[in-house]
């Protein structure tokens, strides 16, 4: 397992984790099975949104004494009231749900989310409703380590990065997603994809998304990823958007080359699925290029990287994605580097002044990205 450090908060989750919604109503064998698969194979981080009692307690279970091994992202506001999935805003009923999670998973919870914030109503309700107080006095008490939220919109979920409470967001993220239009609801864009009506050659990449992607690096805050397979639209022949389907591997490399995000969450519901997912860790670079899936798009972003890392290998070892990514992080505040984008850049083995500018990197780049220029501005930026 490859481990990345989640957002400022001092602690690394497994690039592969795993989310727990398709065990729901499983039979206890079944989810002890894809757990001990995930926990064999290094998965510590899991996403634990279901409201259903049973299906918490069974995982609780599954997990039993190496619950210590896991971080558990758990839900504030997602209830089953009158045994019904719905999202909640009603503070009593909010913190009777949540206390027993707490109780489950033997009294506390790795990452407390502030569940489905993707409107402003949700964003009112949350933080005026006083389900963020609720979630700050969790963290005071030691019930919740620390505080995330999830969402579906990169409007709204800006406007939480940007009240400085959130340390993690699970966020919807994969190459589908991300070239729809700002504003586009992602259930439409998932019947799109249903009724094979995503025109792809009328897209580009989304400014939006990408910028909060970038705005959650800067500040430090995490992204754990979520439908990063589509829900399964992306690997089937008849609902992709794309000429052709993607793979599992390839859905999983794009999400993790987006800035911010430390895992991706798939979904599964066996132990093979779970082995299926993890033998992304031993995929090839081949296995893992999604960029011809970029080559099918409108090419407004012609000039931009996209962090596919087709311009390597570089002979002088520069990993170019990383320093570009940490590039347009530092640019997004007129060159103001956090100091934890200047501590990741010089973590890096070669910076942009060990570049030799051969231009092979250039020549490979199947986006016309300024790669040599780029090296020489990170050196400028970074070292100064």
């Amino acid at each position: 397992m490859e481990y990345r450090e989640i957002g400022n908060t001092g602690k690394k989750a497994g690039v592969i984790g795993l989310g727990l919604e398709h065990l729901d109503r499983k039979p206890y064998d079944q989810i002890k099975e894809t757990i001990d698969a995930a926990l064999d194979g290094g998965v510590n981080f899991m996403d634990c949104f279901m409201p259903g009692k049973e299906v918490r307690e069974h995982v609780a279970k599954a997990l039993g004494d190496r619950r210590k091994d896991v971080y558990i992202q758990g839900h504030i506001g997602s209830t089953d009231v009158n045994q019904q999935y719905d999202i909640c805003r009603d503070l009593a009923t909010v913190k009777r749900y949540f206390e027993d999670m707490l109780r489950i998973f033997g009294g506390y919870i790795d990452f407390g989310m502030l569940f489905f914030i993707d409107s402003d109503a949700d964003y009112r309700n949350v933080f005026d409703g006083g389900i963020a107080d609720y979630a700050l006095r969790l963290k005071q008490n030691g019930d919740i380590e620390h505080i995330g939220f999830s969402s579906h919109s990169a409007a709204t979920a800006r406007r939480v990065v940007e009240t400085g409470i959130a340390e993690i967001v699970m966020f919807s993220l994969n190459l589908a997603f991300d070239i729809c239009a700002p504003g586009v609801d992602l259930a439409a864009a998932m019947s799109a994809l249903d009724e094979g009506a995503l025109d792809v050659e009328s897209l580009s990449m989304n400014r939006e998304r990408a910028a909060l992607y970038a705005l959650c690096e800067q500040r430090g805050v995490g992204i754990s990823a979520m439908k990063a397979l589509g829900a399964g639209k992306l690997l089937s022949a008849e609902h992709t958007p794309f000429s052709e389907p993607m793979t599992v591997n390839q859905c999983i490399h794009y999400a993790l080359t987006r800035p911010a995000v430390f895992s991706v969450l798939p979904g599964c519901q066996t132990g093979e699925q779970m082995k299926d997912a993890l033998a992304y860790l031993k995929a090839g670079d081949m296995a893992r290029d999604y960029a011809p899936f970029l080559g099918e798009l409108k090419q407004d972003f012609r000039g931009h990287c996209v962090y596919c890392n087709h311009c390597l290998p570089c002979p002088a070892q520069i990993d170019i994605a990383a320093v570009h990514r940490y590039l347009d992080i530092a640019r997004l505040d007129d060159g103001n580097i956090p100091p934890s984008i200047l501590s990741h850049y010089n973590g890096l083995a070669h910076g942009g002044a060990d570049c030799v500018k051969c231009g092979s990197c250039e020549m490979q780049c199947p986006f016309e990205v300024e790669i040599r220029e780029n090296m020489k501005r990170a050196a400028g930026l970074f070292c100064r």
